[in-house]
């Protein structure tokens, strides 16, 4: 923030962030399918989401408090913070510190794939709640960049109140418009995207849809320029069919 404000003890507000990502993938048969799903699952095991996590949490002011993480069968993986704002003192002038947790981070992969059009598709849930001045918006470029964004839903909220030193109450402690203000211009010019807010209720929905579909970007030990053109095309329109219907969140087709 550019100004502070000044509060009456401890900033109260909640402030929670739900980001989902989804990457798909053409894989042409059911072996090609195990094959990505097996890759993927290995790129984003539970240390590489963790190293995520660990930085998103740095990048947002917060401090590692617990981490709890697993791998699981047949695919996926979980990882869990508990963090916490800077260590405060206590009123009465004593050196002793006491801790104030701020919440937590939690992230979950869902790799899975379309059981007829050759379409796998690779989830990542991210959930973000914090309490106080630390805002987890501050971190979406770094963690839409962490990832093969094709299709993003953010759902940010801020709860509860607080209050200035004059004893009224405040409902947010920063400007926010949309969740679009957070994200870097040169990211969004590369997508398409949709507010859904609701601005008396401090609550923001953003989605977000790659524009350009690079066929080569999205095929599974397939060479594009071995592909007639036809072939091309119907890969490219189920993709793109996948893509609409996730962006849109109902079966379009």
């Amino acid at each position: 923030m550019e100004s502070k404000l000044k509060l009456y003890g401890f900033n109260n507000l909640t402030k929670s962030l739900s980001f989902n990502i989804y990457d798909v993938c053409y894989a042409k048969t059911q072996k090609e399918q195990k094959d990505y799903i097996d890759y993927i699952d290995e790129q984003y095991n539970s240390e590489r989401i963790t190293d995520i996590i660990t930085h998103v949490t740095e990048m947002i002011g917060a401090k590692v408090l617990n981490i709890s993480r697993q791998d699981y069968d047949p695919q996926g993986a979980s990882a869990t913070f508990l963090i916490g704002d800077d260590s405060m003192i206590p009123a009465g002038g004593n050196e002793i510190a006491a801790h104030l947790d701020k919440s937590h981070v939690t992230v979950h992969t869902y790799p899975e794939f379309h059981p007829k059009n050759s379409i796998a598709t690779f989830r990542v849930d991210i959930d973000v709640a914090t309490c106080g001045k630390i805002t987890p918006l501050t971190a979406l470029d770094y963690l839409i960049g962490s990832f093969d964004s094709d299709i993003i839903t953010m759902d940010y909220r801020v709860r509860g109140f607080t209050r200035n030193v004059d004893g009224e109450k405040v409902f947010i402690d920063h400007e926010i418009t949309s969740i679009q203000d957070y994200i870097n211009d040169e990211i969004l010019q590369r997508y398409d995207a949709m507010d859904i807010n609701v601005y008396q209720a401090n609550i923001f929905h953003t989605k977000m849809l790659i524009r350009e579909l690079y066929l080569q970007n999205y095929l599974f030990n397939t060479v594009v320029d071995e592909l007639p053109p036809q072939r091309r095309l119907d890969i490219s329109t189920a993709l793109k069919r996948e893509m609409i219907e996730i962006f849109s969140g109902r079966n379009v087709y």
